[in-house]
């Protein structure tokens, strides 16, 4: 964690308690957040973040969401990462929650903001060395509604599917939809290679609007190769030739095993490759 967060325009020690205990983050998980990567100084893929942000932050009836623009973002990012005296390479999160008291009916959709910096030793997506080892968690689902593709600030599901993951030592837990289907992973989208076609649950399914999930898309779609955005069941992955998980942070990540089976790395070999092409500098 780098020594200062950036809370409501102000620099503050990260160490120092900033939230109120009447802070609606805090007790009523009244927020959203992004995760996002810097490579070299500079943001990546700020515009995908900021149109997600403002659409969930409109969604959650928040004032002012239009300020929270890609300008805002990389702006932010920038000043946080000079006061830390780093410039190059580093993940952010960005956590907007409804400032004013209240019950569950605020007395004010005026938003507050924290964004704080982690610094990063490489400027590239790197694809891992080892592939992570997941498995499916069936405990809790996740339910489809209108906030399902956003990264909402009410994350318990992700805590115990972390929970999950912990006990098992898996590196990735697959989270399903309430209808049984695939959804997405404890912190990332799944794509899964399957009779040569690439497959990932539709945003009807309820996963998280990845940014890296639409910039693989757009990767995809520059290069001819197919992406079937569906319902899909998890009895694929004991058929899939290869399964791969994306995040802002980390980019590409491929599986090795589930269970018994396990997988090929090919396909994501090639995205990841064009994904350092695509990548702003």
């Amino acid at each position: 964690m780098s020594n200062f967060i950036l809370f409501n325009d102000e620099f503050i020690q990260s160490d120092q308690a900033v939230l109120k205990s009447s802070n609606r983050g805090f007790k009523f998980g009244d927020g959203v957040f992004e995760s996002m990567r810097m490579c070299n100084g500079v943001l990546q893929f700020a515009e995908n973040h900021a149109d997600r942000l403002r659409a969930a932050m409109k969604a959650l009836k928040m004032d002012s969401y239009e300020l929270f623009d890609d300008y805002f973002l990389k702006q932010k990012a920038v000043e946080l990462a000079r006061r830390n005296k780093f410039t190059g390479n580093g993940r952010f999160r960005l956590s907007v929650f409804r400032e004013g008291e209240g019950l569950y009916s605020p007395l004010s959709n005026k938003p507050g903001f924290i964004l704080e910096a982690v610094v990063l030793p490489d400027g590239n997506y790197e694809l891992n060395r080892k592939g992570l080892i997941i498995d499916v968690y069936d405990e809790l689902t996740k339910p489809i509604n209108k906030l399902s593709n956003y990264k909402t600030s009410n994350s318990l599901l992700y805590v115990m599917a972390g929970l999950y993951q912990k006990q098992y030592r898996l590196d990735e837990a697959i989270i399903l939809n309430q209808n049984g289907f695939l959804c997405e992973s404890t912190s990332s989208n799944v794509f899964v290679v399957y009779q040569n076609q690439i497959y990932t649950a539709a945003l009807s399914e309820g996963c998280v609007a990845g940014v890296m999930r639409s910039v693989v898309l757009k990767i995809a779609k520059m290069n001819d190769i197919p992406v079937i955005e569906a319902q899909i069941s998890p009895e694929i992955l004991k058929q899939a030739e290869e399964v791969f998980v994306t995040n802002a942070s980390s980019g590409i990540r491929w599986v090795m095993g589930y269970g018994k089976k396990r997988y090929f790395n090919e396909m994501a070999k090639v995205l990841s490759a064009k994904l350092n092409d695509l990548r702003s500098f």
